[in-house]
Formats: C-alpha cells, structure tokens, sequence
C-alpha cells in the first residue's frame, strides 16, 4: 500500500449496534469518535439520548440512528414513530432499513409508504438495501424507490451480512447516478479494504473497527522529521 494516504476519519461513522453492550460501551464509542474526529456515531434509537449528551450539538460528529433495524419488518407507522423519537433525542441522520417483505413482491407503493414519510421528518436518510443479498432487479428497484422518497444514500448493508465488495459500492454509485452518496458497510477490517471502497466511491464508511482502522493507518504513515520538506 502507498505510505501517502488521506486521513480516513472524515469518512467513518463509528457503529456500535451490537445489542449486548451498554453505557459504559456507549461512552467510550463517543468518546472514540470525538478523539478521532470521525464522521459519525451511529447507534440504535434506544441510545441517542445519551449519545447526544455526548456529542456536542454543531460538533464535527454526527449522531446516526438506526430505524427499523436490522430487518425492517415492522408496520410503517412503527417505523416512523422510531424516526420520529429519535429526531426528537437528537440524532443528526437517520440510518433506515426498508421493507424486504414488500421489495420481494415488487411492491414499490408500499416501499415508498414506508420511507417517505422518514425523509419527510427532514434528516438526512440513508437506506440500507442489504446489497449482497439482492438480485439486480430488486436492488435496481429499491435503489429508485429509496431516491424517489427522498434518500441522501444509499448504504450498503447492515453489517450483519458477508463484507462489502468494492464491486458492489462501484455497482451502487453507477444506480445513484449521482443522486445520493454511497455508505459502505459490512465487515471492513483492514486498511486496502476501507480504501478500496473509497476508490470504488464511497463517501461514508459504517464499521465498528474505526479505531483499529486509524491506529493502522497511523502506523502505516511514517511520522514527519523537522528536516522534512514542508515539516512544521
């Protein structure tokens, strides 16, 4: 790999969805993000109050909710009154998983029911389409469903699934045709991965090995010596 790498943690949203952990995770999964300047923190809706106490409101990271997740099989108003309580505790961006059921039976009126009214709420929406789990017709289909709600990105899994591919965030972008951004996310454990989901176009990456992610890249950066051309 190439010693002259960008900094990756404007492109992190630090996860911490992993049910079985508590405040004191919480906390140090904030106090992370801070630390590292990354781009967001994205929890489920039961923690975003104490999230928020946190984050700083205006800070350079994002609060991120999860809606409806990992399988989007509640009613569409359950849904939105997910949305809708963590908008109130105060999350900065909304994470949403759709209705597969509806997607498997081609029923985009109901997919559109089911997210439009999130976007609606006004924060920024990613829908996570479980990309390594779809045929082209179906994501081809929830991809203009996600966009014609009002999406800003469309994000590539839940992470509970196989890793992402750089070939699928390349096949997601090529969909968005410049409508919205691509989350990748899904098993990102190493530096040639993380970056080669961003030469494939991702502008967001989801993972909860952010930390190992930066202390790798740190290492892999020889630090600079006065005598270095530009060295302060």
């Amino acid at each position: 790999m190439s010693r002259d790498l960008p900094d990756l943690a404007p492109l992190i949203d630090h996860a911490l969805l992993d049910p079985h952990h508590g405040l004191a995770a919480l906390h140090a999964c904030c106090d992370e993000a801070r630390h590292f300047g990354f781009a967001g923190v994205c929890v489920a809706s039961r923690w975003v109050d104490q999230a928020r106490e946190r984050l700083p409101i205006g800070g350079a990271t994002r609060l991120v909710s999860v809606v409806g997740f990992p399988f989007g099989a509640v009613p569409a108003a359950v849904k939105r009154a997910e949305a809708e309580a963590a908008a109130a505790a105060g999350a900065d961006e909304l994470d949403v998983v759709p209705d597969f059921g509806a997607l498997a039976d081609g029923d985009s009126r109901a997919l559109l029911t089911d997210l439009a009214p999130i976007a609606e709420l006004g924060l920024p929406v990613k829908v996570i389409l479980e990309v390594g789990r779809l045929d082209p017709g179906a994501l081809e289909l929830l991809v203009e469903v996600s966009l014609d709600a009002g999406a800003r990105y469309l994000k590539s899994g839940s992470g509970f699934g196989p890793p992402v591919s750089a070939a699928q965030i390349g096949r997601l972008v090529a969909l968005a045709r410049g409508r919205a951004g691509v989350k990748a996310s899904g098993g990102i454990a190493s530096l040639e991965q993380a970056f080669a989901l961003v030469e494939a176009g991702a502008v967001r990456l989801g993972t909860s090995r952010g930390v190992a992610l930066m202390q790798a890249l740190r290492a892999s950066t020889p630090a600079r010596r006065p005598s270095d051309p530009g060295a302060a």
